[in-house]
């Protein structure tokens, strides 16, 4: 089997709340954060996490776990604003380590296109 073929690297992300200097007027607290590691979102703290800001922060999540081209803005830009307009925090996203995974352990979908016998 073509293990290379079979395999992809994803970064495990921590999403950590940061001051800008401008007050917050939602629930986080500096230094508050989660990480993303595969498809997992891993809470270690027992504070809360506002709705609103990680429904704002899903979207780009897939893309800052994924290898990226150097000039991307995608990997360059890891500061995101709150949501609220009115609120100073922002979410500062880090790349921590990066884990290998394999097609199969992802998904029962096979790799489209590709015969059995090139994969052995």
């Amino acid at each position: 089997m073509n293990h290379t073929f079979h395999t992809f690297e994803l970064s495990t992300l921590k999403v950590e709340v940061i001051e800008t200097g401008r007050p917050f007027v939602c629930s986080h607290h500096v230094g508050d954060y989660f990480l993303v590691e595969g498809e997992n979102l891993i809470f270690e703290q027992t504070r809360s996490f506002s709705l609103y800001a990680l429904a704002a922060l899903l979207p780009l999540l897939p893309a800052k776990q994924r290898p990226l081209q150097k000039a991307d803005w995608m990997l360059s830009d890891s500061i995101i604003a709150c949501p609220d307009p009115h609120c100073g925090a922002a979410f500062q996203i880090t790349r921590i380590t990066s884990r290998t995974f394999t097609h199969e352990e992802t998904t029962v979908v096979p790799v489209a296109g590709v015969d059995e016998e090139e994969l052995d």
